[in-house]
Protein backbone atom coordinates (compact mmCIF):
# COMPACT_ATOMS: atom_id res chain seq x y z
CA UNK A 1 0.00 0.00 0.00
CA UNK A 2 1.30 3.46 -0.83
CA UNK A 3 2.28 5.62 2.14
CA UNK A 4 -0.41 8.17 2.97
CA UNK A 5 0.90 11.72 2.94
CA UNK A 6 -0.35 15.25 3.50
CA UNK A 7 0.93 18.26 1.58
CA UNK A 8 1.20 21.16 4.05
CA UNK A 9 3.00 23.42 1.55
CA UNK A 10 2.36 23.58 -2.20
CA UNK A 11 3.57 26.36 -4.50
CA UNK A 12 3.31 26.98 -8.23
CA UNK A 13 5.84 29.28 -9.91
CA UNK A 14 5.69 30.60 -13.46
CA UNK A 15 8.21 32.97 -15.00
CA UNK A 16 9.11 34.28 -18.42
CA UNK A 17 11.85 36.38 -19.99
CA UNK A 18 11.02 38.85 -22.74
CA UNK A 19 12.46 38.62 -26.23
CA UNK A 20 13.86 42.11 -25.66
CA UNK A 21 13.74 44.46 -22.64
CA UNK A 22 10.74 46.81 -22.40
CA UNK A 23 12.18 50.00 -20.93
CA UNK A 24 8.77 51.61 -20.40
CA UNK A 25 8.02 49.02 -17.70
CA UNK A 26 11.03 50.36 -15.81
CA UNK A 27 10.71 54.08 -16.48
CA UNK A 28 7.07 54.91 -17.30
CA UNK A 29 4.66 52.27 -16.07
CA UNK A 30 1.62 54.18 -14.77
CA UNK A 31 -0.73 53.08 -17.57
CA UNK A 32 0.37 49.46 -17.23
CA UNK A 33 -0.07 49.44 -13.45
CA UNK A 34 -3.55 50.97 -13.73
CA UNK A 35 -4.55 48.44 -16.39
CA UNK A 36 -3.24 45.57 -14.29
CA UNK A 37 -5.09 46.85 -11.24
CA UNK A 38 -8.36 47.13 -13.17
CA UNK A 39 -7.93 43.65 -14.70
CA UNK A 40 -7.49 42.08 -11.25
CA UNK A 41 -10.41 43.81 -9.53
CA UNK A 42 -12.56 40.65 -9.59
CA UNK A 43 -10.06 39.03 -7.21
CA UNK A 44 -10.29 41.90 -4.70
CA UNK A 45 -6.95 43.52 -5.38
CA UNK A 46 -5.99 46.10 -2.73
CA UNK A 47 -4.03 49.25 -3.57
CA UNK A 48 -1.91 48.61 -0.48
CA UNK A 49 -0.66 45.44 -2.11
CA UNK A 50 0.78 47.19 -5.17
CA UNK A 51 4.47 47.68 -4.44
CA UNK A 52 7.04 49.45 -6.64
CA UNK A 53 10.45 47.72 -6.50
CA UNK A 54 13.14 50.36 -7.00
CA UNK A 55 16.23 48.57 -5.69
CA UNK A 56 18.67 46.20 -7.34
CA UNK A 57 19.67 46.06 -10.99
CA UNK A 58 17.30 47.58 -13.58
CA UNK A 59 16.11 44.09 -14.61
CA UNK A 60 15.10 43.42 -10.99
CA UNK A 61 13.07 46.61 -10.64
CA UNK A 62 9.38 46.80 -11.44
CA UNK A 63 6.02 46.26 -9.76
CA UNK A 64 4.99 43.51 -7.35
CA UNK A 65 1.26 42.89 -6.95
CA UNK A 66 -0.32 40.61 -4.35
CA UNK A 67 -3.79 39.11 -4.24
CA UNK A 68 -3.94 38.24 -0.56
CA UNK A 69 -7.14 36.20 -0.69
CA UNK A 70 -5.72 33.99 -3.45
CA UNK A 71 -2.15 33.91 -2.09
CA UNK A 72 -0.91 35.14 -5.46
CA UNK A 73 2.09 37.36 -6.20
CA UNK A 74 2.82 38.74 -9.66
CA UNK A 75 5.98 40.71 -10.48
CA UNK A 76 6.68 42.39 -13.78
CA UNK A 77 9.79 44.31 -14.73
CA UNK A 78 11.61 45.45 -17.89
CA UNK A 79 13.22 42.06 -18.56
CA UNK A 80 10.64 39.52 -17.44
CA UNK A 81 7.80 38.57 -15.14
CA UNK A 82 7.10 36.03 -12.40
CA UNK A 83 3.86 34.60 -11.00
CA UNK A 84 3.62 32.65 -7.74
CA UNK A 85 0.65 31.07 -6.01
CA UNK A 86 0.83 29.35 -2.64
CA UNK A 87 -1.53 26.68 -1.39
CA UNK A 88 -2.23 25.33 -4.87
CA UNK A 89 -4.08 22.12 -5.64
CA UNK A 90 -5.66 20.62 -8.74
CA UNK A 91 -9.15 21.67 -7.63
CA UNK A 92 -8.13 25.33 -8.05
CA UNK A 93 -5.97 24.83 -11.15
CA UNK A 94 -8.50 26.51 -13.46
CA UNK A 95 -8.64 29.57 -11.23
CA UNK A 96 -4.85 29.73 -11.04
CA UNK A 97 -4.72 29.56 -14.83
CA UNK A 98 -7.33 32.31 -15.18
CA UNK A 99 -5.47 34.70 -12.87
CA UNK A 100 -2.14 33.99 -14.58
CA UNK A 101 -3.62 34.45 -18.06
CA UNK A 102 -5.22 37.74 -16.98
CA UNK A 103 -1.87 39.02 -15.70
CA UNK A 104 0.01 38.00 -18.83
CA UNK A 105 -2.65 39.19 -21.27
CA UNK A 106 -2.73 42.63 -19.63
CA UNK A 107 1.05 42.85 -19.52
CA UNK A 108 1.40 41.93 -23.20
CA UNK A 109 -1.46 44.12 -24.44
CA UNK A 110 -0.26 47.28 -22.70
CA UNK A 111 3.53 46.93 -22.79
CA UNK A 112 3.82 45.03 -26.09
CA UNK A 113 6.22 42.64 -24.40
CA UNK A 114 6.91 39.40 -26.26
CA UNK A 115 7.53 36.34 -24.12
CA UNK A 116 10.61 34.30 -24.99
CA UNK A 117 9.92 31.25 -22.82
CA UNK A 118 7.71 29.75 -20.13
CA UNK A 119 9.41 28.36 -17.03
CA UNK A 120 7.40 26.53 -14.39
CA UNK A 121 8.06 24.96 -11.01
CA UNK A 122 5.87 22.88 -8.72
CA UNK A 123 7.15 22.94 -5.14
CA UNK A 124 5.72 20.48 -2.60
CA UNK A 125 6.48 19.56 0.99
CA UNK A 126 5.22 16.03 1.63
CA UNK A 127 4.62 14.74 5.15
CA UNK A 128 4.28 10.94 5.56
CA UNK A 129 1.93 9.52 8.20
CA UNK A 130 3.79 6.37 9.29
CA UNK A 131 7.20 6.37 7.61
CA UNK A 132 10.11 8.74 8.08
CA UNK A 133 11.01 11.15 5.31
CA UNK A 134 14.32 9.34 4.91
CA UNK A 135 12.52 6.06 4.18
CA UNK A 136 10.86 7.81 1.23
CA UNK A 137 14.13 9.34 0.05
CA UNK A 138 16.44 6.37 0.55
CA UNK A 139 15.60 4.55 -2.74
CA UNK A 140 16.76 7.67 -4.60
CA UNK A 141 20.10 7.97 -2.81
CA UNK A 142 23.19 6.43 -4.36
CA UNK A 143 23.91 2.99 -2.83
CA UNK A 144 27.59 3.51 -3.61
CA UNK A 145 27.74 6.70 -1.60
CA UNK A 146 25.68 5.21 1.22
CA UNK A 147 28.15 2.33 1.50
CA UNK A 148 31.15 4.68 1.57
CA UNK A 149 31.04 4.77 5.36
CA UNK A 150 29.40 2.66 8.05
CA UNK A 151 26.66 4.13 10.18
CA UNK A 152 23.10 5.29 9.83
CA UNK A 153 22.27 7.77 7.07
CA UNK A 154 20.76 10.93 8.58
CA UNK A 155 19.69 12.73 5.41
CA UNK A 156 20.31 12.93 1.68
CA UNK A 157 19.20 14.55 -1.54
CA UNK A 158 18.76 13.59 -5.16
CA UNK A 159 18.87 15.97 -8.15
CA UNK A 160 18.32 15.11 -11.79
CA UNK A 161 18.48 17.69 -14.57
CA UNK A 162 17.29 17.39 -18.18
CA UNK A 163 17.62 19.85 -21.04
CA UNK A 164 14.19 21.28 -20.28
CA UNK A 165 13.68 20.48 -16.63
CA UNK A 166 14.96 19.49 -13.23
CA UNK A 167 13.80 17.60 -10.15
CA UNK A 168 15.09 17.96 -6.60
CA UNK A 169 14.26 15.58 -3.74
CA UNK A 170 15.48 16.52 -0.27
CA UNK A 171 14.47 16.71 3.34
CA UNK A 172 12.16 19.61 4.09
CA UNK A 173 13.73 22.43 6.05
CA UNK A 174 10.26 23.74 6.92
CA UNK A 175 8.06 20.73 7.72
CA UNK A 176 9.01 18.21 10.40
CA UNK A 177 9.63 14.77 8.89
CA UNK A 178 8.88 16.19 5.46
CA UNK A 179 10.15 15.56 1.94
CA UNK A 180 10.94 18.59 -0.21
CA UNK A 181 10.08 18.20 -3.90
CA UNK A 182 10.78 20.76 -6.59
CA UNK A 183 9.86 19.83 -10.14
CA UNK A 184 10.88 22.34 -12.82
CA UNK A 185 9.88 22.18 -16.48
CA UNK A 186 10.40 24.66 -19.31
CA UNK A 187 7.89 25.09 -22.11
CA UNK A 188 7.89 26.77 -25.49
CA UNK A 189 5.74 29.88 -25.77
CA UNK A 190 3.35 27.91 -27.99
CA UNK A 191 2.38 25.66 -25.07
CA UNK A 192 -1.11 26.42 -23.75
CA UNK A 193 -1.86 26.64 -20.04
CA UNK A 194 -3.99 23.51 -20.40
CA UNK A 195 -0.98 21.66 -21.82
CA UNK A 196 1.27 22.96 -19.04
CA UNK A 197 -1.19 21.87 -16.35
CA UNK A 198 -1.54 18.43 -17.96
CA UNK A 199 2.24 17.95 -18.08
CA UNK A 200 2.72 19.04 -14.46
CA UNK A 201 -0.13 16.81 -13.27
CA UNK A 202 1.39 13.86 -15.13
CA UNK A 203 4.81 14.56 -13.62
CA UNK A 204 3.32 14.74 -10.12
CA UNK A 205 1.46 11.44 -10.62
CA UNK A 206 4.64 9.75 -11.85
CA UNK A 207 6.67 11.11 -8.95
CA UNK A 208 4.12 9.93 -6.38
CA UNK A 209 4.22 6.45 -7.93
CA UNK A 210 8.02 6.41 -7.73
CA UNK A 211 7.91 7.58 -4.10
CA UNK A 212 5.10 5.09 -3.47
CA UNK A 213 2.90 7.69 -1.77
CA UNK A 214 -0.71 8.76 -1.99
CA UNK A 215 -1.96 12.20 -0.98
CA UNK A 216 -4.78 12.67 1.52
CA UNK A 217 -5.46 16.19 0.24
Amino acid sequence: MPERITIPISIFDYSSDYVRPIISIWMDRAVLVQSMFDALLKWNIDINEVEPIATGKPKDQGIKIKLQEKRVTFFFGPAGCKFTREGVDWATADETSEILQTCLATLIAVSKAELRNQKTALILHLQPTTKTYLELLEPFLSPALQSMRPGKIKTGASIVKWEDGKITLDGSGTIANGVFVKYEQDFDTSASFEMIAKELRSAEDTLFRLLDVEADN
